[in-house]
């Protein structure tokens, strides 16, 4: 499978993790009962699209790991930022830069 294909699979993949976690997380503190509902079944559909997205996998999962944990990390950060204005700080970026790296060595490490 070619590079671009897995690249875009783990992105979709990791935008419905981390979009589906920050929705779950908007569903805890929503005011009104009827809003939390919608934010949980919302957040619910994004999470089961994840878990399903990775099950159907048309590549083997141990050899996109460090791809997918690379993504994770920056996916997450985006979210946070757009959906919850919530900024990474220095440490996080720090960490964060660590945490591409050793991902990317280990999904192009050959």
């Amino acid at each position: 499978m070619n590079c671009m294909k897995v690249f875009l699979f783990v992105l979709m993949a990791t935008i419905f993790e981390a979009v589906g976690d920050a929705v779950i997380r908007i569903a805890i503190a929503a005011p009104r009962p009827h809003m939390r509902i919608g934010f949980y079944l919302l957040g619910t559909v994004l999470l089961a699209l994840y878990g399903t997205s990775l099950n159907l996998a048309p590549v083997e999962f141990a050899t996109v790991t460090g791809l997918y944990i690379a993504t994770l990390f920056v996916v997450f950060q985006i979210t946070n930022y757009v959906l919850l204005h919530t900024a990474p700080t220095l440490p996080v970026m720090v960490g964060g830069s660590l945490i591409v790296a050793g991902g990317l060595t280990v999904y192009l490490w050959k």
